[in-house]
């Protein structure tokens, strides 16, 4: 009977033992998958130096062919018709407002001449009703010239123009247009929530302009200004070897100076300068050299743009932190790598944002505790191990790093298409790239990345001649000074 009793135990404890073996190996199983999902996704998203000097050359590519006609690129290449950048010498007070979405600002910028600078500058914000974004065009601009007239008459008596001489503003206008010359545009569509069809087909800048008629404002609009070409005026501004600017927010987005006589679809008198800012919409750029993951086609297809902005939804922030969640949602689903359940949370798509992404790849600490907060805050998931926000981060950077070298790539586009990408060719002059952009501006080893990438990719010669300046708020003061640079007045100025 004992003998029976002392079998059973050691059956019963063989099975205990055989549990635990079996879970240890479950659980080994399922962290050798999630290893597997991050292995396969890392290799998908690689970008080895050879991978990006093919993009780059497809980018230069696209840019001739969008140059050589409307639609004949995925690359819209739009003229901008500023054709005088800012040359430092700019004097007196000029105005931008500044309409990016439900949103807007407008700015007063003092300008001292050649040995001034920016003098002063200051600005008031405003939010625009719900009502008014689908209401009448003229509603929507008697507000927003309202709102205008109501900064211009609480100015200083500092800032009142000369005897004879109108107030000037540059109007940052981020909504498709079809410009015809430097203070004119005709607007294609609305986007953001904004739906006022008796606008469309009409010049904004003659709407604006008969709304602060009726407002008593007395002002002209001397510039119709795409932000990113404003980030171009700001950096030139401040530094005369800018030649290109790139924003790197939510969005992205490139411009740069070219030589007029290399735009066949230009049909106008050569500019005086001979150079014409070209206003790219990069984030349209698309590739077969792009490293596209799954990840990447199933959020295009889920996208209210399923096809369009294909480079921007792998480089900006709008788009860096969802990719992220997809991965991790896998992992989850697969791997059970946040137990046994799939977080809910998890499943909510852009629920984990950039800035947060940014957080969790930046974290130092010894137990990663920011990365433990964030999921816990977030995605509610709590008691993560360390192991597992290892892999997080491990993500994090596969995201970063990856938009950031396709960016650093698509700026070596616009460099070779300049036809400085050598010593021989670039003459060892300085090219300093004027970068805005929350993305850019916060999160560092994004930024850090992407500066270093490029070097790397213009090679050791070149090296010293990349400079990278960080231009903010171009869509504001970048408008109030091609205002000044395109001002009815400029003969004025010695």
């Amino acid at each position: 009977m004992k003998k029976a009793t002392v079998g059973a135990v050691v059956v019963g404890s063989a099975a205990v033992v055989a549990l635990i073996v079996r879970h240890r190996m479950r659980k080994t199983s399922k962290w050798g998958r999630a290893k597997a999902i991050l292995k396969e996704f890392e290799e998908k998203c690689a970008t080895p130096d050879a991978k990006l000097k093919q993009v780059a050359d497809a980018m230069t590519v696209e840019m001739h062919a969008g140059l050589a006609s409307e639609g004949g690129s995925k690359l819209k290449m739009l003229i901008s018709y500023v054709d005088n950048l800012p040359t430092g010498d700019e004097e007196g007070v000029f105005y931008a407002l500044d309409l990016g979405g439900t949103n807007f600002r407008v700015l007063r910028v003092q300008l001292g001449g050649k040995s001034g600078g920016i003098i002063h500058q200051e600005f008031a914000e405003a939010s625009i009703p719900p009502n008014l974004m689908v209401g009448s065009s003229e509603a929507l601009f008697d507000y927003i010239a309202a709102e205008l007239a109501k900064f211009v008459a609480a100015e200083e008596e500092k800032f009142h123009q000369p005897p004879g001489r109108q107030r000037e503003l540059g109007f940052t206008f981020s909504f498709p247009i079809m410009q015809t010359s430097i203070n004119s545009g005709t607007l294609i569509r609305w986007t953001k929530g904004f739906s006022i069809d008796d606008t469309v087909g009409k010049d904004v800048v003659a709407e604006l302009e008969k709304a602060m008629h009726r407002q008593g404002v007395d002002m002209r609009v001397s510039a119709l200004v795409n932000d990113t070409v404003g980030t171009l005026a700001g950096g030139r501004f401040s530094n005369k070897d800018v030649s290109i600017a790139v924003i790197l927010g939510t969005g992205t987005n490139a411009a740069y100076v070219e030589r007029a006589q290399a735009i066949p679809k230009w049909n106008g008198p050569l500019p005086k300068s001979g150079e014409m800012v070209i206003n790219m919409e990069w984030g349209n750029f698309r590739s077969s050299h792009l490293p596209l993951t799954e990840y990447d086609h199933a959020m295009d297809t889920d996208s209210l743009n399923p096809g369009e902005q294909i480079f921007e939804k792998i480089c900006s922030g709008m788009y860096l932190g969802e990719i992220l969640r997809r991965v991790l949602l896998r992992m989850a689903e697969e791997a059970g790598i946040f137990g046994d359940e799939v977080p809910p949370k998890l499943k909510n798509s852009f629920i984990l944002r950039t800035p947060e992404m940014s957080a969790m790849h930046h974290d130092t600490s010894s137990d990663l505790r920011v990365v433990g907060d964030k999921l816990k805050d977030i995605l509610e998931i709590s008691n993560t191990c360390l192991k597992t926000r290892r892999l997080v981060v491990e993500l994090c950077n596969i995201v970063a790093t990856r938009g950031a070298r396709l960016a650093a790539a698509g700026v070596l586009g616009i460099v070779k298409k300049m036809g400085r990408d050598t010593p021989e060719e670039s003459g060892q002059e300085t090219i300093v790239v004027a970068m805005d952009g929350g993305l850019y501006e916060h999160y560092t080893e994004y930024r850090k990345c992407l500066e270093n990438s490029l070097v790397g990719l213009l090679g050791e010669e070149m090296s010293t001649s990349i400079v990278f300046k960080h231009a903010n708020d171009g869509s504001g003061i970048g408008a109030a000074l091609l205002a000044a640079s395109n001002s009815l007045y400029v003969e004025d100025r010695s």
